[in-house]
């Protein structure tokens, strides 16, 4: 639903105190050897650090053949979290200086290594900070907002298909069944620089708003209503499991990440159900 994102509608209500509810999980999928994927939550103990920079939600896809995929999406996840917190600016430069140290340290490891040559990784990473949320953004891992009875999509896929999209030479069912879609016009780590598409201006919000961060292993293979539906009948963890067994279910061909976040009042009594057969990595 590309002619979708970035569009939700606004709520006209007074603005609350509130937190976060976060899930990310990861699993190897039913045809991969290893898992080249990584997510990760911060959230500081500092409340002040807290406060300034928020809590930080991450999901990268690596790629590069062996083991070198799995190297790039977790020095990505690494260098972003460290350097985040790091910078003592305001959150969304913050954010693309993170993400511009992480593609040199990516591309700094694959010239040192020849075994490492060529590798790289997607990145979508989500700030949530007191009442607002800025995210930043390279290759074809998404982000998704559910509002209301809504799902958007935040991100553009930096593809190959997407392109001939916008150019006019595929339409989006086209470009869906696609068998060169998830070759990406853009990656962390392939060059020494790299155009990270990070929001200059926040997005508001609100009590009951749940934020959805994937790999393509499960929007290659679960709609857009299917994961909406997920997010909403689901408290984080159980939607993060739901969505990963559906990608599955449905042949599990790549490594599948899913992040979830649920924005509730301070005070309001959190989830308590952790998964139990799901990879979890979460730094508070």
């Amino acid at each position: 639903m590309w002619h979708r994102w970035l569009k939700p509608k606004k709520k006209n209500i007074t603005p609350l105190a509130y937190e976060f509810v976060v899930s990310v999980q990861t699993d190897v999928g039913c045809r991969r050897e290893s898992n080249e994927d990584a997510g990760r939550c911060v959230k500081p103990h500092d409340p002040e650090l807290l406060s300034n920079k928020g809590v930080l939600v991450m999901v990268a896809d690596g790629m590069g053949g062996y083991a070198a995929g799995e190297v790039a999406s977790r020095l990505a996840v690494d260098v972003i979290s460290r350097a985040y917190y790091e910078e003592k600016v305001t959150a969304p430069v913050a954010l693309k200086k993170a993400f511009e140290q992480a593609n040199r340290a990516i591309y700094e490891q694959a010239r040192k290594d020849e075994t490492l040559k060529g590798m790289g990784t997607t990145c979508t990473a989500l700030v949530l900070q007191n009442r607002s949320a800025f995210a930043a953004h390279v290759g074809d891992s998404r982000l998704y907002l559910v509002r209301d009875d809504a799902i958007y999509q935040q991100t553009e896929d930096h593809s190959a298909v997407r392109e001939m999209v916008k150019r006019g030479l595929l339409s989006v069912a086209e470009a869906q069944r696609h068998p060169e879609r998830n070759v990406l016009v853009r990656a962390m780590g392939r060059h020494p620089n790299v155009e990270v598409v990070v929001w200059e201006e926040p997005l508001s919000v609100c009590a009951g708003d749940r934020f959805l961060l994937c790999s393509d292993g499960l929007h290659d293979l679960v709609t857009d209503e299917e994961m909406k539906q997920a997010v909403l009948d689901n408290d984080p963890p159980a939607a993060c499991e739901r969505l990963i067994a559906l990608a599955k279910q449905r042949g599990g061909h790549d490594n599948i990440t899913v992040g979830v976040v649920q924005v509730q009042p301070v005070g309001e009594d959190a989830p308590v159900n952790m998964p139990k057969t799901r990879q979890v990595e979460v730094r508070l």
